[in-house]
């Protein structure tokens, strides 16, 4: 991804929320047969509070990657759409997409099956939260036999990047009233409605606004 100054993402805090609120990634590596891309789910490391992220892919996928042994590229896509040049006002102007996303490339550690086991419960324990009855994985109708072969299938990883390339395009280069205009435009009852990232500008706006 190309970085501008103007968009860099580079605190720790806004990356991790991006992260958290983002966690479909897509996994990407070299291989000799050329380059490969899988998706999953990940979460940060619940005992770190860096960029460290843990998940699992499902097996053969680990050997596909190579996973451990050479590089793995993990895209964060945070909220993103089309902003159209009618928003901009009567100048010469074109479309352009923002977006919010990350890069963070590292070579994951594996972890041992109990550590996956963990993993595999913290996900499942996640996504489930907000049901009213949620389904938990070591609950019934699964039994220990049955989490343990489910454990067999994956590997799970950790992997703490040691290249992070963030990038936050929020029209942070037009006027503060055109950034207004295009918040109006994308919020809730607008012309084109994409709330996420409507958010997700006006929380970059009012960071500009009143440093933290």
């Amino acid at each position: 991804m190309r970085q501008n100054p103007s968009f860099a993402m580079t605190d720790v805090a806004e990356l991790r929320r991006l992260i958290a609120q983002n966690p479909w990634v897509t996994l990407v590596s070299s291989t000799p047969e050329g380059l490969v891309a899988s998706h999953y789910a990940v979460l940060l490391d619940d005992d770190r509070d860096d960029l460290t992220i843990v998940g699992h892919v499902g097996k053969p996928d680990d050997l596909i990657h190579g996973l451990g042994e050479r590089e793995l590229l993990v895209v964060v896509q945070g909220p993103h759409g089309y902003i159209s040049p009618g928003w901009y006002g009567e100048v010469a102007n074109v479309p352009t997409w923002n977006f919010v996303s990350a890069h963070l490339t590292g070579v994951p550690e594996i972890l041992s099956p109990e550590e996956n086991l963990r993993v595999l419960d913290r996900l499942v324990a996640h996504f489930e939260s907000g049901r009213e009855d949620p389904r938990l994985l070591w609950e019934r109708p699964n039994d220990a036999d049955f989490v343990r072969r489910l454990e067999k299938g994956t590997v799970g990883f950790r992997l703490t990047p040691t290249r992070v390339v963030a990038k936050r395009k929020l029209s942070q280069n037009k006027s503060p009233e055109v950034v207004d205009t295009i918040i109006m435009e994308l919020s809730e009852g607008g012309s084109a409605p994409n709330p996420a990232l409507a958010a997700e500008m006006a929380r970059a706006r009012d960071a500009r606004v009143t440093p933290r």
